[in-house]
């Protein structure tokens, strides 16, 4: 984007292509959901898909790269809130801690890591990530019930295939408005986030909702700007051997201790 593909329609490949790879999956796995239930899962599919994948490509459009990442480290604040209200969860001391431990420690790695000065920050950009960050804590609280009863497998096809529906429209509706002369490269590209950043991460990620508790999930958003780091040393670290100080080492180790406390709290309250 946007040299080849706008926002809209280079969603509606990712949420298709992911779509048609959990379809073939879910062919090989009989399992029906009960009618009652469809309510739920496409409102999962509403807040965790399209409205998700939306409103952070379009947030990002417009507005710097740095204020969408501390936005979205909110993430694991804003499902401890909306378990509270929606589950019924008990707030304990190490999950209140550790949140907001990991989520000093992400803020100030973000901080320390920003490199982007050309883009302005933008009120309009910054409240559709922050939209985009409080959809997404709504699904991951909201589907936790759905994954007591069926497989990992039948919940996400569904709510792909709901979110699907939502997104469709979008797609057509823009999709004259791109440049489809398509490199080697670009191909690959799409297909790298077709296959791995949408379809595995949320496979994984749904799977990871059958054991753990919907804050600990979002808690690992904490150890993205970690990941930038490191990656960032094993490529440029022969450029420049001073990328990692004490700064940076004291904020990965705030996020790893909040981790591990959530991580700790939620073990002993998987139902949460």
């Amino acid at each position: 984007m946007p040299s080849y593909l706008n926002a809209n329609t280079f969603i509606f490949f990712r949420i298709i292509g992911a779509t048609s790879l959990f379809l073939i999956i879910k062919s090989f796995v009989k399992e029906k959901v009960a009618k009652q239930d469809l309510l739920l899962l496409a409102l999962c599919g509403l807040f965790g898909i399209a409205a998700n994948q939306l409103l952070f490509f379009h947030g990002l459009s417009r507005t710097s790269p740095l204020d969408s990442a501390i936005i979205m480290v909110t993430t694991p604040v804003l499902v401890t809130i909306f378990s509270l209200i929606i589950l019924k969860n008990k707030l304990t001391t190490l999950k209140v801690s550790g949140v907001l431990i990991g989520l000093t420690g992400a803020i100030l790695l973000i901080y320390l890591g920003a490199s982007d000065t050309n883009r302005e920050s933008s009120l309009l950009g910054n409240l559709f990530v922050m939209l985009n960050a409080t959809s997404y804590s709504i699904y991951l609280v909201i589907v936790k019930p759905l994954m007591k009863k069926y497989k990992p497998i039948t919940v996400i096809t569904y709510i792909f295939s709901f979110g699907a529906l939502y997104v469709i429209p979008f797609g057509l509706y823009s999709i004259s408005d791109n440049n489809f002369e398509f490199t080697t490269s670009v191909w690959l590209s799409v297909g790298f986030v077709i296959f791995f950043t949408t379809f595995t991460t949320y496979l994984l990620n749904i799977y990871a909702l059958k054991k753990l508790s919907s804050t600990v999930t979002a808690s690992y958003i904490y150890l993205q700007p970690v990941f930038v780091m490191l990656l960032g040393v094993l490529i440029y670290n022969s450029k420049n051997n001073s990328i990692i100080g004490w700064q940076k080492i004291t904020a990965t180790l705030l996020i790893f201790l909040g981790v591990y406390l959530v991580s700790k709290t939620g073990n002993k309250q998987a139902s949460n």
